[in-house]
Parts: C-alpha cells; structure tokens; sequence
C-alpha cells in the first residue's frame, strides 16, 4: 500500500515538536556512501542499497542520515525509487525507541517541501498506523498495483550439499 502525506500539513509542526533536537540528522555526504551503504546492506537488504545509492547520487544527496556519539544510527532516503516518493527509512535495533525514525521521517520530508514538492508518496509502506500518526499519511486507493510490481527477485540460492 502507498501512502500519501501532504507536506503542508499542520501536521508536520507538530511533528516537529514530537521530534524536538533528538539528535544529529545530516545529509549523508558523498564520501560517506560506501559506509551507509554497508551499513544498510549489513541493517536491512540488498534492496535499500541500490536505493540508497540511487538518493545518494542526487545534488543535493536524497539520503540523510541520523549519527549518536559518531556512529551511523539511521537513515531515510527520498527520490530514490521515484520522484516525490520517501522511502526507504530505518534505524539500528540498538536505537530504534528513541525517536530516530520520527526524527529522519520530520527532516526528509522537510527537505523535500523545501525543494518544492506539496505531496510525498511513502511506497509499500509496512507500518501504516505509525505514518498515520506520525503525518497524517492517508492510502492511496489502488488495486494492488504500485511502483514495485514485477521487481526482480533474488532467486532462492540452491543448499549447499553436505
């Protein structure tokens, strides 16, 4: 399911206010790819790393990135898979609780109002209610159709005999 958030939206100030200065949230330098690349590849899937890549390689980068105590704790991305599309997000086991996720969602939206879009699309959202909340994120009807049908999958590696 795709969602829907109006980036003019009250909303967002209030989200601002959830969110207050939980810590650094940064776009992700060109030099860093290879460490946020890695780090998504080591976090959540293969998937993400070509988006990843994708937002990175925008000027200004579509990637930011939240960092605790020097260390790469979350990410969000946007026009990776699409123009006007945010997504994909997600922060480490180890920091997720901490408002992170509110706090990367708040700054890539804001990023992208500031480059002129009025709406964002969140694709093949798994956690409705939390953007719901978070944004005001409405459906988008559709007959299960979206962006990602037909993606090409990784063929199920064969076992290795023993």
């Amino acid at each position: 399911m795709d969602l829907l958030v109006n980036l003019h939206s009250r909303r967002l100030d209030a989200l601002k206010d959830r969110v207050g200065d939980v810590t650094e949230i940064r776009v992700a330098l060109p030099p860093e790819l290879h460490i946020v690349t890695d780090w998504v590849r080591t976090h959540f899937s293969a998937y993400w790393v070509s988006e990843v890549t994708v937002a990175m390689a925008h000027q200004p980068p579509g990637c930011l990135i939240a960092v605790v105590d020097g260390e790469l704790a979350g990410f969000a991305c946007y026009d990776a898979t699409a123009r006007g599309f945010f997504g994909p997000t997600g922060v480490s086991e180890r920091y997720r609780g901490r408002k992170l996720g509110l706090a990367l969602l708040y700054h890539a939206l804001m990023a992208m109002r500031a480059q002129g879009y009025a709406y964002a699309i969140i694709g093949a959202v798994g956690p409705v209610a939390f953007y719901a909340d978070a944004v005001g994120a409405v459906p988008i009807p559709s007959e299960n159709e979206d962006i990602y049908q037909g993606l090409l999958r990784v063929p199920p590696q064969p076992k290795a005999e023993s």
